[in-house]
């Protein structure tokens, strides 16, 4: 791998929508890369195809980037030396090297009109605009100079078309795939410049490379069968000392394998495929995202980092700055990985369970606002967290685990108790009552004197905590219940305890 000149990426997404957690993976593999050799990480927006073009889209990308932590060193929000950064804002430049292509023989003017290429299309279902029949077509090489010209004078609507050789083969060495071959009589005349003067994605991505002195690119393997056409592109511009060098990543594969991972699947299985939740302003149509599921974007980077890479050992728990130091373009696997949406969430749970709780505390407090609780002591938020973090897979389950250190029981597990409450229980507590009232406050305390006390009534430990533990939170579930009571405080307790005893005795 040749890092001879300055190391520069780019992420290059297009602004039509959601972001997938694939096209994360993209950034987060170029960042990675660039960071580690000390490089520069470019966004550059490809807004061609403005018939595509969502209002909206290029801020949900920076504002997912952000959120992941891979901030870009250049990008149309922090210009640098290399732009624009928009390719609508680079229309003029592609135009004369569309031009050349044609002057040097390389492309040609297709005069074709898209209904008379839908109509081909319709005849013949694998119909390609190729050196099979480019001369049986309307373009600069099957008319005679004198009729291009006047209809270029005319202004007649017309692509430029890149002319594939019929025989060669073209190669490349791909930083993960190795050596790569392709036929080019296989491959059809691509559009480089559409009538509207915009590029397609073939020339933009080359002239722009070019331009912004890009050293090495990752993108999608979906782009392998168009290389032979970018290959060339750089050969007949003239600046093939200067191509990237390219890496194909592997796709992220459906749950079982078969075939891409797509928001459809996520839809039908239940989990999302979007970094952050993406509202169609069409439609209107909301689809959700891993941060408002309530995912860390630390687990979020590192469960995509390890989806089609491994550092060679079984560490699978790693920090940004851990990626950055250990990456390598070397343990990038060929195959497709599986996307395992469990694994994704026992990324997130070891998260939040090893994370410091002065770190969660803002991440959790946003359901207080939600449920109208207020004036919460932080150092109250942080001893709760430290309680339940243990048992939370996203950050929206701190309020289900955790409401009852802040709101009174609404509801009790009544049905729970009911069948074996009897007077000797109900005294049970009414007696412990009392004696609550002068022990030190503390679980460490609690725990053997409300033992020694079940021991001396005769009674089993199970039927009267069963009974403390639904007093306290209305159910059975939660942390310890001897440090439920701890942090709930000695006059919560009480106060909880005689509530429930009157309706456990209604």
């Amino acid at each position: 791998m040749s890092l001879q000149k300055k190391v520069r990426v780019r992420f290059a997404p297009s602004p039509t929508g959601g972001l997938h957690l694939g096209g994360v993976r993209t950034a987060l593999f170029n960042y990675l890369f660039a960071k580690q050799h000390k490089g520069d990480f470019i966004l550059r927006v490809e807004d061609t195809d403005q018939t595509r073009f969502v209002p909206g889209a290029e801020e949900y990308i920076n504002e997912c980037l952000a959120w992941c932590g891979i901030l870009p060193d250049e990008s149309p929000a922090k210009p640098g030396a290399f732009g624009p950064y928009r390719q609508s804002e680079r229309k003029p430049s592609y135009r004369q090297y569309a031009e050349q292509l044609i002057a040097s023989g390389h492309a040609y003017y297709a005069f074709d009109t898209p209904e008379e290429l839908d109509a081909l299309r319709q005849a013949q279902p694998n119909f390609r605009y190729s050196h099979e029949n480019r001369m049986e077509l309307r373009n600069s090489l099957s008319l005679s100079v004198e009729e291009t010209q006047q209809l270029l004078a005319d202004n007649a609507p017309h692509t430029v078309r890149i002319k594939m050789p019929e025989d060669h083969i073209v190669s490349f060495d791909d930083m993960i795939r190795g050596r790569v071959s392709f036929e080019t009589r296989l491959v059809d005349d691509k559009v480089l410049l559409k009538a509207d003067g915009m590029p397609t994605y073939h020339l933009a991505v080359v002239v722009d490379d070019k331009a912004m002195e890009i050293s090495h690119a990752f993108r999608g393997e979906e782009w392998l069968p168009s290389a032979p056409v970018h290959l060339l592109l750089w050969e007949y511009l003239g600046w093939s000392a200067d191509m990237p060098q390219w890496a194909h990543l592997p796709l992220i594969l459906k749950p079982d394998g078969n075939g891409k991972l797509s928001k459809r699947d996520g839809d039908r299985l239940g989990f999302p495929v979007y970094a952050m939740n993406w509202a169609d302003p069409k439609t209107g149509d909301l689809t959700k995202g891993f941060r408002e599921l309530g995912f860390l974007p630390e687990a979020f980077v590192n469960m995509l980092a390890v989806l089609g890479w491994n550092d060679g050992t079984e560490q699978e728990i790693f920090t940004l700055s851990e990626l950055i130091s250990k990456f390598s373009v070397e343990r990038i696997n060929k195959s497709g990985a599986k996307f395992d949406f469990e694994k994704a969430k026992w990324f997130n749970h070891e998260w939040i369970k090893n994370m410091d709780n002065t770190d969660l505390l803002p991440l959790v407090k946003a359901s207080f606002d939600q449920h109208e609780v207020s004036r919460v002591e932080d150092a109250s938020v942080v001893a709760v967290l430290s309680a339940v973090k243990d048992r939370m897979t996203y950050l929206s389950d701190f309020w289900g685990q955790a409401s009852f250190f802040f709101q009174v029981p609404a509801n009790y597990d009544v049905d729970a108790v009911k069948p074996k409450w009897n007077a000797d229980k109900a005294k049970f507590f009414e007696d412990i009552l009392l004696e609550f009232e002068n022990i030190e406050w503390k679980s460490t305390v609690l725990e053997p004197f409300f033992k020694e006390r079940v021991q001396a009534s005769g009674m089993k430990i199970g039927e009267l905590m069963m009974p403390f533990r639904i007093m306290l939170v209305g159910g059975k579930f939660g942390p310890d219940v001897f440090l439920i009571a701890e942090l709930l405080g000695k006059n919560e307790v009480i106060n909880r305890v005689k509530v429930a005893l009157n309706i456990f005795n209604g």
